[in-house]
């Protein structure tokens, strides 16, 4: 027992003295990097520094500063040649955190071989339950924990952790947008919005402060919008009081497109560009980003700030505590350590393993919404003709830009894999195909629907594949309603009525009212935006060698009239009667969380380690769960907290945890969740994080919904 507690003793002692080495080691890289930069600016010009603010300044060649390339990388880079992942939302839908730093990590890397350091991601909007507004699609999902999980994953596998953290393998992220961006009164990008500090900080801050202490997350960048009549890029509160002061962030700010220019041209605080200027600069925006150099909109400019500064020198330190920011990160990316070389854009950098990869992810980010008298999988050897119809079911190759189905800032990658496609090559020619559009996307023409028809009357099994594409959601692409675009729905219509199996496959960026194929359609899969092998994967889950695992990070209204609808909701008058629609239920027509499976899952009643702990003390809940099907298959198990009687009001019910596990037929896992401070605490009156003693009510289940989840009490003690 001795020799044990010495071995235990040792092994406690080196791992406390390798952290302290790294600290020391850390510590003095950082200060190496303060004195390098405080060197550069005793000797640069205040022009050079001004220069310096600008995301697309040219290198310094009288100094030897190099230039920080810039790019986007939400789902892959926005580039040619490179590899296409899942969109944000489809990424979000693995409830996989691993995936996403993966994608993360190999999206890094094609960068790096761009020469592109500094990218504009991940998106960590929360979702407020209003998917008119066309950015839906970049988020994860709805839930600050949800988000906080696959942002900070995210984070890691871009900038690296630990002494791979901004080596040459690793680039710089930025987490955006700070903060609430999604909570708009309209569904409009960059619209008015109005919410209280309690809303902020339960709903739209956790992920924000869980990329700066858990990920070290480098560069933030602001929302368009403004927080309590103070826009985002000169709200010093929030930029400085909560993001610097309370959360810790260390790292440099970089403006949204235009968006210091834009307290002058759009919120109309200043009528100045240098009035602008100064008021970003002294909330702490460091760097001005400005797209497509419209000169008129640049307020980081010598010919903007130069008079003024020199007639104030006072400001001068505003511009030397930017600038040095800035210049610490090219020292972190190692950019002073060899001469940058430009890589042309159309070079192909995307490699077959991470092509693999973005496959095997899309496989577990689709979504079974519904499959009566399991219609899915198909059986090849049952079917001798499969029509294939809708316009989603394939593209052509683009003359320029990107394909359409692969999501808002999608790069151009080597190729692309329709669902037509992806079904052909896996069948061969064991099964004839039927080919249709039906209708275009946005078309208001129904003269191709009886050529579908014809082509679903003449199969054995119809796959109809609708949705919208880049024209219909995406940044700058909000809508009025959630309906199928053009004629779609008189297309469903039409194959449902010629009475032969129906799927319908989802290719979308938003949730849909998809009422009439909820009733009548016996199949659906919700895909997404899968990426550049999206056929592939929707074939594999279509015929079975895929057993779809994925699950909605957002819900689905019925109509617009529900809308916002989201999990996170408060008590009100249901139990009364009195909180209903007077011609419309309540509940949103799939709820957050929700997926099935080809396979079927049981729930044990949870258990807890110790019922009754302290305030400041902890347990965990378990669950076992069992495939009872027969296939083998994934399930994401869901924790959700509710702290039953407490000093103020709070959501019904909220994340605190997941994990998704594979089960073959016949086995169980059991399942852990850790219950401390950070998933029992609240914001009390005063806005601080407190456990309070009391009940609460602990929900493992399938999904969000009350009739997926099985419920025990934790009793918590002062």
């Amino acid at each position: 027992m001795k020799k044990i507690w010495l071995t235990a003793l040792l092994l406690a002692t080196l791992l406390t003295s390798e952290a302290q080495n790294n600290k020391s080691v850390e510590s003095r890289l950082d200060t190496e990097i303060n004195e390098q930069v405080a060197k550069l600016i005793s000797q640069m010009t205040l022009e050079e520094k001004i220069a310096e603010m600008t995301q697309d300044a040219p290198a310094n060649d009288r100094l030897g500063i190099p230039f920080m390339k810039f790019g986007e990388g939400l789902h892959g880079l926005w580039y040619d040649g490179v590899t296409v992942y899942p969109q944000a939302i489809a990424a979000g839908s693995t409830w996989e955190p691993k995936l996403v730093e993966k994608m993360a990590e190999q999206t890094a890397l094609e960068a790096r071989a761009l020469n592109i350091t500094h990218i504009y991601s991940p998106n960590l909007d929360v979702i407020s339950g209003d998917p008119r507004y066309g950015r839906v699609e970049e988020s994860y999902g709805e839930d600050p924990y949800l988000v906080s999980r696959m942002g900070v994953a995210f984070i890691q596998g871009m900038q690296g952790m630990g002494e791979e953290q901004f080596d040459k393998n690793h680039v710089v992220a930025t987490a955006k947008h700070f903060v609430g961006y999604p909570e708009n009164r309209r569904g409009i990008n960059g619209g008015f919005s109005d919410m209280s500090e309690r809303r902020l900080r339960e709903v739209f801050l956790p992920p924000f402060e869980a990329a700066v202490k858990e990920g070290d997350i480098a560069c933030i960048m602001p929302g368009h919008q403004d927080f309590n009549g103070v826009p985002c890029h000169m709200n010093s509160w929030l930029l400085n009081d909560v993001l610097r002061g309370e959360l810790g962030f260390d790292g440099f700010i970089v403006s949204d497109n235009n968006d210091v220019g834009r307290l002058q041209t759009m919120h109309y605080i200043t009528e100045t560009r240098a009035e602008a200027a100064l008021l970003g600069l002294k909330a702490g925006v460091d760097m001005d980003l400005v797209l497509g150099k419209p000169l008129d909109l640049y307020t980081y400019h010598a010919t903007v700030l130069k008079d003024t500064i020199q007639k104030n020198p006072e400001l001068v330190k505003y511009i030397d505590k930017a600038t040095s920011r800035i210049l610490k990160a090219k020292y972190k990316l190692g950019l002073f350590d060899s001469k940058s070389k430009e890589v042309k854009t159309d070079t192909i950098v995307s490699k077959k393993e991470h092509q693999e990869f973005a496959y095997e992810m899309a496989k577990k980010a689709i979504i079974l919404l519904k499959n009566d008298n399991n219609l899915l999988p198909l059986d090849k050897s049952k079917i001798k003709s499969l029509a294939i119809i809708g316009p989603n079911a394939t593209e052509l190759q683009p003359k320029k830009g990107t394909y359409s189905l692969l999501g808002g800032y999608s790069g151009l990658p080597p190729y692309y894999v329709s669902v037509l496609d992806g079904i052909k090559n896996k069948v061969g020619k064991e099964i004839k195909i039927n080919y249709a559009k039906g209708c275009d996307l946005l078309g208001e023409s129904t003269q191709g629907i009886s050529e579908a028809v014809a082509a679903a009357e003449n199969s054995d099994a119809v796959v109809l594949v609708v949705g919208g594409s880049r024209r219909t959601a995406g940044e700058g692409v909000d809508r009025e309603s959630l309906e199928l675009y053009g004629v779609q729905n008189d297309l469903v219509e039409a194959i449902h009525k010629t009475g032969k199996p129906v799927i319908v496959v989802l290719i979308n960026g938003r949730p849909l009212s998809i009422n009439y194929i909820a009733e009548n359609v016996p199949s659906i899969l919700e895909t997404w935006y899968l990426g550049m092998r999206s056929g592939d994967a929707i074939a594999d889950a279509l015929f079975g060698d895929v057993n779809p695992g994925g699950k909605l990070t957002v819900s689905f209204p019925r109509s617009v009239g529900q809308i916002p609808v989201t999990y996170l909701e408060r008590p009100d008058f249901i139990g009364s009667g009195k909180g209903l629609y007077k011609n419309a239920v309540k509940t949103p027509l799939f709820p957050f969380g929700y997926g099935l499976s080809y396979t079927a899952f049981n729930y044990s009643k949870p258990k807890l380690e110790k019922e009754t702990i302290n305030m400041d003390g902890f347990t965990t809940v378990s669950v076992e769960v069992t495939n009872t099907g027969q296939r083998t298959g994934d399930e994401v198990v869901q924790m959700y907290v509710r702290d039953d009687y407490a000093s103020v009001g709070r959501y019904l019910k909220m994340l605190k945890g997941f994990k998704r596990i594979t089960l073959k037929p016949g086995e169980t896992k059991t399942v852990s969740f850790k219950l401390g401070f950070d998933e029992l605490n609240i914001l009390n009156q005063d806005l601080k994080k407190v456990v309070e003693p009391g009940t609460f009510t602990i929900s493992v289940g399938a999904s969000s919904k009350v009739e997926d989840l099985k419920t025990i009490t934790l009793k918590v003690k002062s």
